[in-house]
């Protein structure tokens, strides 16, 4: 049985295969780079690579001092991560950003209030679970 909040992003699942791979064969065990992805598939209970590769789907692998863009409270930014931390059962990540320029998170045009650093809570596509008055995820994170 797989669990679709435990599988991680693909570019993983395919250094999972690769490790696989050099492992194996430094026991003189010889393996195509297809069949150690069908095997990876199986360790996370898959039928075959293609079912895990879409249960995966595109999966963003963030570090910390990665750049990233994306909307907070619906201001656009660019930032580094400072801080990454998976919660729970790893469907859920807690990021710390640091943004390049202060972001005002109040939209009155008789007040500001400005963030440099921030955390949110996102999930494997980089929106948090946590939304704003208008519907919109209050933090939205992509690759710069």
């Amino acid at each position: 049985m797989t669990y679709l909040e435990n599988i991680a992003p693909i570019e993983e699942l395919k250094a999972q295969a690769k490790r696989l791979r050099e492992k194996l064969r430094a026991a003189d065990v010889s393996l195509s780079h297809s069949e150690a992805l069908e095997l990876v598939a199986h360790q996370h209970g898959a039928k075959d690579w293609n079912t895990l590769r879409a249960l995966a789907g595109n999966r963003m692998l963030l570090r910390v001092g990665d750049r990233v863009e994306g909307r907070y409270l619906g201001q656009p930014f660019s930032a580094e991560i400072r801080g990454l931390t998976m919660l729970g059962d790893g469907a859920l990540r807690r990021v710390t950003l640091q943004f390049d320029d202060p972001v005002d998170v109040v939209q009155f045009d008789s007040f500001s209030a400005f963030r440099q650093r921030v955390t949110g809570e996102i999930g494997w596509d980089g929106r948090s679970t946590r939304y704003t008055s208008d519907g919109q995820p209050q933090l939205v994170v992509r690759p710069a």
